[in-house]
Order: C-alpha cells, then sequence, then structure tokens
C-alpha cells in the first residue's frame, strides 16, 4: 500500500458504516472525511482533493450515482469505490462506464475491503506516475529543448514548428546519432495527435517476416512462432504517429506493402482476409542520401515521394560546431545528476579537443564520451585524461582554415572518403576485427558501419 496517508471521502447516511470505515481507515494511517447526502458529498468534492471517494449507491437525497457524474467534472482525480446493499447488475454496469474502479456489496469483511482498498489506491498512484510520466516526456521532447545554438540548427527548429501542426509525412534526413527521433517525438508533441500514440521502429533492424508482422499484426498460427493474435503498430498508432527508422532498410517487397498501407490507409494482418482502417501520421528517418537509393533502383520511387512530402535534412554535429559545447554541457548536467557528481564545467584545453573533434558518430558519440568522462573523473572539471582516446588525438589532427592546402586536382569527396576509411579501419584494429564492437566506438548502428565499410571497401 503506498506509504502517503491519504484523504478518503465516505458517502453514506447508515452512521454506523461510516464509524466502522472511519475508525478502519485511521488506523490505515488515512484521513477519512464523511458525508451523508448527495449534496454534501458534491458540495465536499468541489471544496477538496480526495484520493478516493467511497460512495454508497442509495442516498437520502438522491443516487451515488450521481455523486460519481458529479466528481468527474468537480475532481477528475478522484478514484470512485461505489457500495450497495442492494445488488443490482444495472447499477454496477453504470457505475463502470461512468468510471468507478470498484463496486463493492454490502457487507463485506475487513480482509477483502483493505484488499480492494489497496488496490484502489495503487491505481489512483499509477494514474498519478503516468500523468508525471507524459509531462516529463513532452518536456524531454519538446523542441524547445533540444539544444540548437547554430544558424543550421535553429533553421531545423523552425521548419519542424511550421511542420508540426499539419499532418504531411516528414521525412528526416541525416547521419547516425543527429537526433532524428528525438525531433520526431517533438513534432508529435507539437501536433494535434499528440494526447494518442507515439510509435517507433527501426526498420533495418528486423527480417522481412518479423518486420511486417511488427508493423501489420498477425492472426495466431499464420506463421511458425504466431501462438496468438497480435495488433501491429500501425493499430497502435491509430490516430497517433508512426516513426519509420531507417526505412531505406527495407526490403523491396516491404517496400511494397507499406506503399499500399499508406495509400489506402488500411492494413491487414498477417493471415487474414480482412482490412483495418487507420488513421495516423507517418514521419520516416534515413541516413542514407534516398535520391541515390531511388536512381540505383533500390528504392522504389513512388513510396520516395510518399513518404517525402516534407524533408528535414539534420546537419552531422561537425556542421554545427556551436552547438557542441552547449550539448557537452547538458549531457554533463544530465550525468552529474545521476551519478550524483558535481562537475562544474570542462577544462579548456577539453573544450578545445571537444570542438576539433568530427565526431562521426555525431551527438549520440558526444553523449556516450561525457557519460565517459563524468564517471571517470575525479576533479571538479572534466580533464582530458578522461575523454575517449579518439578524442585526445593519437596522431589525429583537425587542421584550422589557415592550415589547409587545395592543391590542384583535390577533390573533397574523395578525400572525407578516406577519413571515413581511416576512422572506419582505427576501429576495427582497435576491437580486434569485431564489427559490433567498432560500430559502437563511432557511434553507428552496426547495419550502417557495414554498409560503409563495403562501399569503401574496408574489410
Amino acid at each position: 500500500m503506498p506509504e502517503k496517508a491519504q484523504k478518503i471521502l465516505i458517502v453514506d447516511d447508515e452512521p454506523a458504516m461510516q464509524e466502522w470505515l472511519a475508525i478502519f481507515l485511521r488506523k490505515e494511517g488515512h484521513h477519512p472525511v464523511s458525508a451523508e447526502t448527495a449534496d454534501s458529498a458534491c458540495r465536499a468534492l468541489e471544496r477538496d482533493a480526495y484520493t478516493i471517494a467511497l460512495c454508497d449507491v442509495r442516498l437520502p437525497d438522491g443516487n451515488g450515482l450521481d455523486v460519481l457524474r458529479h466528481g468527474r467534472n468537480a475532481s477528475p482525480e478522484t478514484i470512485f469505490v461505489m457500495m450497495t446493499a442492494y445488488s443490482s447488475t444495472e447499477d454496477a454496469v453504470e457505475a463502470m462506464k461512468l468510471g468507478a474502479s470498484d463496486y463493492l456489496i454490502k457487507p463485506f469483511d475487513l480482509d477483502e475491503f483493505r484488499l480492494r482498498l489497496d488496490a484502489a489506491l495503487e491505481r489512483r498512484l499509477l494514474r498519478e506516475e503516468n500523468v508525471y510520466l507524459r509531462k516529463t516526456l513532452a518536456m524531454e521532447t519538446s523542441l524547445e529543448n533540444i539544444v540548437a545554438v547554430s544558424g543550421k540548427m535553429r533553421d531545423v527548429l523552425d521548419l519542424a514548428r511550421r511542420v508540426a501542426p499539419t499532418d504531411s509525412t516528414v521525412l528526416l534526413e541525416g547521419e547516425s546519432g543527429t537526433g532524428k527521433e528525438l525531433v520526431a517525438r517533438a513534432l508529435h508533441k507539437l501536433s494535434p495527435r499528440s494526447p494518442h500514440t507515439f510509435v517507433s521502429i527501426n526498420c533495418g533492424a528486423l527480417p522481412e517476416t518479423l518486420l511486417e508482422s511488427e508493423l501489420f499484426g498477425h492472426l495466431k498460427g499464420s506463421f511458425t512462432g504466431a501462438v496468438e493474435n497480435k495488433k501491429g503498430l500501425f493499430e497502435v498508432a491509430h490516430r497517433g504517429t508512426i516513426f519509420l527508422d531507417e526505412i531505406s532498410e527495407m526490403s523491396p517487397a516491404m517496400q511494397v506493402k507499406l506503399l499500399r498501407a499508406l495509400q489506402e490507409r488500411t492494413v491487414r494482418r498477417i493471415g487474414s482476409e480482412e482490412e483495418t482502417e487507420v488513421d495516423l501520421r507517418v514521419i520516416a528517418a534515413t541516413n542514407k542520401v534516398m535520391q541515390t537509393l531511388v536512381e540505383e533502383g533500390m528504392f522504389r520511387e513512388d513510396l520516395y515521394y510518399r513518404i517525402n512530402v516534407i524533408a528535414v535534412h539534420i546537419p552531422p554535429l561537425r556542421e554545427r560546431r556551436e552547438d557542441i559545447l552547449p550539448l557537452a554541457r547538458s549531457f554533463l548536467k544530465e550525468f552529474c545528476g545521476s551519478a550524483g557528481k558535481k562537475l562544474r564545467d570542462f577544462s579548456g584545453e577539453t573544450k578545445v579537443l571537444l570542438e576539433r573533434y568530427p565526431w562521426p558518430g555525431n551527438v549520440r558519440e558526444l553523449k556516450n564520451a561525457v557519460e565517459r568522462a563524468v564517471a571517470l573523473e575525479s576533479t571538479d572539471v572534466v580533464l582530458p585524461e578522461s575523454l575517449p582516446d579518439a578524442l585526445r588525438g593519437e596522431g589525429w589532427h583537425l587542421p584550422s582554415e589557415d592550415e589547409i592546402t587545395l592543391p590542384e586536382g583535390f577533390k573533397l569527396e574523395e578525400h572525407s572518403e578516406e577519413v571515413w576509411r581511416r576512422y572506419l579501419r582505427a576501429a576495427l584494429r582497435r576491437s580486434g576485427g569485431v564489427k559490433t564492437k567498432a560500430a559502437e566506438m563511432l557511434g553507428m548502428s552496426l547495419r550502417s558501419f557495414r554498409y560503409h565499410a563495403k562501399r569503401l571497401g574496408v574489410g
């Protein structure tokens, strides 16, 4: 049972029942308040906040269901437990329809009442926790809480604010670790669909059959392992938003099925012939150049135009260096709070290292670096020794603009690809050839690591 004493309203015209309930509640550590009539109960609910109302159905001046109806408006957070000595299925059904948490038939014994009361208190506590979590999530995922000092990132957030109230499909483009899902959640929170569900799925993390099941659901026995009926995420996100991350990793067959679902706004569970209508907003994301994939025949052109109604490009961290230190300080505060440490800032040398590093893993890599630093640092500022080896140099040097030379025949794309090769090889060397670990070191997904390694001939 919750440890905190709760204020509980007893609505009953029988003095003996009032007294019995009040004595019991006081022994349990709660604060009971009594009301004998429907009118006095309604006024009590208007004046004060009660965790639970124990309300008799039959009262001298009316029906306890009327008190329940009034309480839904006057005190919507109050949990109602209805009581009656006259068992009536109709009254019980009506009470539950109106939002009552429970329905007790008098007389009830002490142990039964304690169990039912504890259950009601737990439901109230769960409701409060859910409200808190929703508020916390809304704060964490609102655009105002996305660090954006650079002009490029402010432009992204400005476009997102204009797009959010619409129902248009959005394609978020950007390298791994740039914060595409964070922007997607913020778009949902700022949209009219925010009271409803936001669901996210990584399309590159599942094989085709499992991805189809996750998106559209299945019937029991439709394939090996389908031991029960399952609702797909398109149905779960009805009236809300679905975020399709790494959409470029979908197989051609799944692209066809997704296109149909988006065009018809209906889904069909695996093994079923029935169509289910869905009303949702789609936000997709990719870390690849979609236009190139379309031109190479790796992604359907019609699906590309269906998801690319509004494109939002999130720049890599190396292109918005003004955001590096503000982001790092934000993570420093977060991890110090969870670790119980008091680090006031980064040292001057550490700041230089943070700002010069190219951050191939983008914001995700920066966050991991700060988390590591907080765990290892023993002074009141983050020193270079607490940073990952890659940030401290080990032969790597990012030239300043004055140091850069541009010889005749210089090709930036080829130079950039060579930088990628070196980082991929370095990560493989340090991970002992374990690609999963190498991908983690670079802040990349395994699928993205494999893609770039194959593209650049890194084996």
